[in-house]
């Protein structure tokens, strides 16, 4: 038996809940009231996320989300280009920009090293860090990973790669619990594990 009254809003609910945590009653209230809304709010919305969808660029240098070629932290001229952080996400990096603590650059994987998913290391951006890292000068690398058997499995990797290259590889200390993700850390413990990070070899 059919319980939603509208064909219509059941395919809206029916996509709607495809979303990350989004649920189906999450996904009714998200559907009635776009239905009470101005026809020109749903249209904003849909241009939004197409526009987000079809134009979206990824930074060169450091796979950020951008509107350009270059995302505006890279081609920041008062940042600290021989320093590098990396992170998962997108997420992790608008989530260590809150807490003001990194005046260096950043360097987005695209995902972590998953086995179990089928996730290797060729399938992220590790082959462009590692070049970073050859062509030129890196004072320090700093891993911002999640602490996760995954997010030290790529980590260490990572450091296996790049510790003759670069002098110093740190990472956030563990003021952030194992298995959380950066983005749901406060600012103020992500900005003190950031700011008291470690020898990337002290945390093997």
């Amino acid at each position: 038996m059919n319980i939603y009254p509208s064909k219509l809003l059941e395919e809206a609910i029916v996509e709607l809940v495809k979303l990350p945590g989004i649920g189906k009653r999450t996904a009714l209230r998200l559907a009635i009231w776009l239905l009470k809304q101005d026809p020109s709010r749903a249209v904003t919305l849909g241009n939004a996320l197409i526009n987000l969808r079809n134009n979206n660029i990824y930074c060169r240098i450091c796979h950020n989300i951008s509107d350009g070629e270059v995302c505006n932290i890279c081609s920041d001229e008062k940042r600290d280009k021989n320093v590098i952080c990396v992170v998962e996400d997108i997420r992790d990096v608008m989530a260590i920009e809150n807490t003001n603590q990194h005046k260096g650059v950043y360097h987005v994987l695209g995902g972590i090293i998953s086995p179990m998913e089928g996730v290797g290391p060729q399938d992220i951006n590790i082959a462009t860090l590692i070049e970073k890292t050859e062509s030129r000068e890196i004072k320090e690398v700093i891993m911002a990973l999640p602490s996760t058997t995954e997010g030290d499995t790529t980590a260490f990797y990572i450091f296996r790669k790049i510790q003759k290259n670069v002098p110093v590889i740190s990472a956030i200390s563990r003021g952030i619990a194992i298995g959380d993700d950066l983005e749901y850390a406060d600012e103020v413990t992500l900005g003190k594990s950031f700011k008291n990070r470690v020898p990337f070899d002290k945390t093997l």
